[in-house]
């Protein structure tokens, strides 16, 4: 399966940028995510220029916003926020005895990851499909997961500042307990959903594929590592015992409740 140079061009942006993570280990996977993204979203404008239309122009765009939200919404929390350093001492690793060669291979799978997550937006342009019905299904479900992801975050904050020792567990977080997840997860989805009637073959189908089985298993994965460390903060409160026993970990609906057992979970 030959990938097409414009492919190429755009995982070496993703390699571009995502090398911010040898300054910090978990950039590769944060503030290297977001900005990818973003930066993928930006290049595909400026690569197909004319060939753009409508409903490509607004993927392209809503990857630059959802891009620059997450990079700078984690920026901001890594960087700026003294009680977000203070919870997570210990729990994260700048990486430093971290082997280059382990490094590497992380910053290469990152990069690979980042531009198949893009590639049902991709393949409609390189394959010069016109717009349908489902490239804005997929984009209005983006917008969608956007602003779920954006609420959660600032609910988080909000309930935060009023008691920073307590676990989150209003507004959106009496639905499912990682919404902001589940917001990632549902943009995700329209961005498969857009490809529909434009994806050509087995290969494109694969890329395709890698990229949205790919996220999806880091959402659950990060829900893991998240649930781990509640139950080492909250394990104690009767509160959040119950909040864990009612309320679904990612999905709403399903009763799903725990994930921390599954260690193939582990990205």
């Amino acid at each position: 399966m030959a990938l097409p140079l414009n492919f190429w061009l755009l995982f070496a942006v993703c390699m571009i940028v995502s090398s911010i993570g040898f300054k910090n280990y978990v950039w590769f996977i944060s503030l290297g995510y977001g900005f990818s993204i973003a930066a993928e979203g930006l290049v595909m404008l400026f690569m197909y220029g004319q060939a753009l239309s409508l409903g490509t122009i607004l993927c392209c765009v809503l990857f630059i916003i959802y891009g620059c939200r997450l990079g700078g919404y984690l920026a901001f929390r890594e960087l700026k926020s003294s009680s977000y350093a203070k919870n997570m001492k210990g729990e994260i690793k700048e990486g430093k005895d971290v082997p280059m060669g382990v490094k590497i291979a992380i910053w290469v799978t990152c990069a690979v990851l980042y531009v198949t997550q893009i590639a049902g937006v991709f393949y409609r342009l390189h394959n010069a499909v016109a717009d349908n019905i489902w490239v804005y299904i997929g984009a209005a479900i983006m917008v969608f997961g956007i602003v779920l992801e954006s609420a959660a975050d600032i609910q988080k904050n909000a309930a935060k500042k009023i008691n920073p020792k307590r676990f989150v567990d209003t507004g959106l977080y009496r639905i499912v307990r990682c919404p902001n997840y589940l917001g990632e997860m549902i943009f995700w989805t329209g961005v498969l959903i857009s490809g529909f009637g434009a994806v050509q073959g087995v290969g494109q189908w694969i890329v395709v594929l890698v990229g949205y089985i790919g996220i999806i298993f880091v959402m659950f994965s990060g829900a893991r590592r998240l649930e781990i460390r509640q139950d080492k903060n909250y394990g104690s409160d009767p509160e959040y015992q119950e909040f864990v026993r009612t309320v679904p970990i990612l999905v709403p609906f399903i009763p799903l409740y725990s994930v921390k057992k599954h260690k193939w979970l582990v990205a």
